[in-house]
């Protein structure tokens, strides 16, 4: 039986950290410096999974015996198996996320690996609006914003790469007690206009659920 217990960013993390280890392996020679890599990278896997049962660990732990540049392709390719696909949606639960955009225009659904997915994002260059998706907390939430993009490269908040971002604007929901009637606060950052690039470098989900937890409030 598949264990499925490896998130998107939870990859990208581990093919990332597999990647210092290959980079070892073809520019240094020393046998002790390529050990303090590969136990540093080992430890950086395992403790990306603090809630890994023991059988888990175990196929995790087999970083810590790569001692090839196909070693390391191999181990990556036998984690696929145990990717845990972001739950599919529909356009029309999409657009009860946004109820108040009557010409909502929705990603093509169907074309996407849900399996490397961490968030839904896409753009409509028409209303310069941003649209995110995603499962927090067990509910799906979605938020939508301004961006403007930048004409030069920047580090995106939810990958921390130097990627074409774009400053994503969002008005929270939450207002504070007694506020005026109009009161409204806009919560921005820069964060990658193409959410495909995004979602194959993000590594953590704290930056990504702390923003939307802000805007819906």
């Amino acid at each position: 039986m598949t264990m499925t217990f490896i998130r998107n960013h939870q990859y990208n993390l581990i093919t990332r950290q597999v990647g210092l280890l290959q980079q070892a392996y073809d520019n240094v020679s020393d046998k002790k410096v390529i050990n303090g890599v590969k136990n540093n990278i080992h430890a950086r896997i395992i403790a990306a999974f603090p809630e890994a049962t023991e059988l888990q660990i175990e196929q995790l732990d087999q970083a810590a015996a790569l001692s090839s540049n196909d070693d390391c392709l191999q181990y990556l390719s036998s984690l696929k198996t145990n990717l845990i696909a972001f739950d599919t949606v529909t356009e029309k639960q999409i657009k009860k996320l946004f109820p108040k955009i009557k010409k909502l225009k929705v990603l093509d659904l169907e074309s996407i690996d849900y399996r490397y997915i961490t968030y839904l994002g896409w753009t409509d260059i028409a209303t310069n609006r941003l649209f995110i998706v995603y499962h927090l907390n067990g509910k799906l939430v979605g938020i939508e914003g301004r961006y403007t993009p930048l004409t030069k490269k920047s580090t995106c908040f939810l990958c921390n790469r130097p990627q074409e971002v774009a400053l994503y604007s969002a008005i929270t929901k939450f207002k504070p007690t007694n506020a005026a009637s109009d009161y409204y606060k806009a919560i921005g950052n820069y964060m990658c206009v193409d959410s495909t690039t995004c979602n194959k470098h993000i590594t953590d989900v704290a930056k990504l659920e702390k923003f939307i937890t802000d805007v819906v409030g």
